[in-house]
């Protein structure tokens, strides 16, 4: 799409920093308005339809967020039920960063920051809430509902107490194209990744993914990585330390237990996961990585892309200041290959782990 030559439907939204989660709509069973947290989809669906049930189930800020949201969310005439990122109610802020005075809301990780004096400031500080829609939901009840991600907030009606969007990247074609060059790069990294692939074991694949132990301890250890913003770049050394790793964490737990019959149960565990690491070759594991590495590289072109298109402006929070940052990220979206995020771990990620930037629920605690 961004190289102008797609033949099939596309869609590509943008992953909001919001916190908390939101649904909200009417319940399919009673026909009453409601607004509710992820618990919408446990075996008892947990929803909030008055401001009791909201005291009944919630504190704080939470509280205080959710009733907001169950007082002004009615007026904008949703039709089924919308899920969505709350990005503000009460706690609208103002900074002045390299010289500009911005409108800034702060959710979680990024800091979201609009030019004081455009109109859009104005819109939001008019606002009691402001969220970001991006997933509609419809069923005949809570356990039957089926997700779809072409919410058009023009559809619902504007009034002026709730700052509300969509989540499309809009004005996206002829706006940001992909030079030949940044074509020939994704190509490049993309048949890297075709001939990596070749390489790989499928059954390896396939134990790295079944293998429960095995995928947690991996994942565990690549974000140790990514908590320091480093690229896994030697991947044969990459094997070799995650085998110490694993061997490492199974130590700690052999070592907590007293008794020979708890040790054994441990020691198989960890002969169980590491059975990996001598059934399938070193070439074919190693291969697994640098095709990962090569789908990363293809991927930070098209992000770096998609971020250049305008937008609200984004930073993180040091104690030494303000940081500009991209946007948590972006998902695409296709019929075949249904809905793909995009997201820089070594920036989102590592900004979300990081110690050093301050988030936004810290500041409201």
């Amino acid at each position: 799409m961004l190289a102008g030559s797609t033949t099939t439907e596309q869609d590509i939204t943008v992953k909001w920093d919001g916190a908390p989660a939101i649904f909200a709509g009417t319940d399919p069973t009673d026909g009453k308005f409601f607004v509710a947290k992820k618990g919408i989809f446990n075996k008892n669906p947990k929803v909030y339809k008055t401001p009791q049930d909201i005291d009944d189930d919630t504190s704080g800020d939470l509280n205080a967020k959710l009733k907001v949201a169950l007082e002004e969310l009615p007026k904008v005439g949703i039709k089924g039920i919308l899920q969505g990122d709350l990005m503000f109610t009460n706690d609208l802020g103002s900074e002045t960063i390299e010289g500009e005075k911005y409108i800034t809301f702060h959710p979680n990780t990024i800091l979201y920051a609009v030019p004081a004096s455009s109109d859009l400031a104005k819109k939001i500080k008019a606002a009691k809430i402001g969220v970001v829609w991006h997933t509609a939901y419809s069923g005949d009840s809570f356990e039957s509902l089926s997700a779809s991600f072409n919410v058009d907030a023009s559809k619902l009606k504007n009034v002026s107490s709730v700052w509300q969007q969509d989540a499309h990247l809009h004005d996206l074609s002829g706006t940001v194209t992909m030079t030949k060059a940044d074509t020939d790069e994704v190509t490049k990294h993309l048949s890297n990744a075709g001939k990596l692939f070749s390489k790989v074991s499928s059954n390896a694949l396939k134990d790295m993914s079944d293998m429960k132990d095995l995928n947690i301890m991996t994942n565990t250890f690549n974000n140790t990585y990514v908590r320091k913003g480093q690229r896994i770049t030697d991947t044969k050394n990459h094997v070799k330390e995650l085998q110490k790793y694993i061997e490492a964490k199974y130590q700690v737990s052999i070592d907590k237990v007293k008794t020979e019959k708890a040790k054994l149960v441990w020691q198989e565990k960890r002969d169980e996961t590491l059975s990996f690491f001598t059934k399938h070759s070193t070439s074919s594991i190693v291969s697994i990585f640098d095709l990962q590495n090569a789908l990363v590289d293809a991927k930070l072109v098209l992000i770096k892309k998609l971020s250049q298109i305008g937008g609200i402006n984004t930073f993180v929070k040091t104690k030494n200041g303000f940081k500009v940052t991209g946007a948590e990220g972006f998902v695409s979206i296709t019929a075949r290959a249904g809905a793909v995020k995009l997201v820089d771990r070594l920036e989102f990620s590592s900004n979300n782990f990081s110690p050093d930037i301050i988030k936004g629920f810290d500041l409201r605690r």
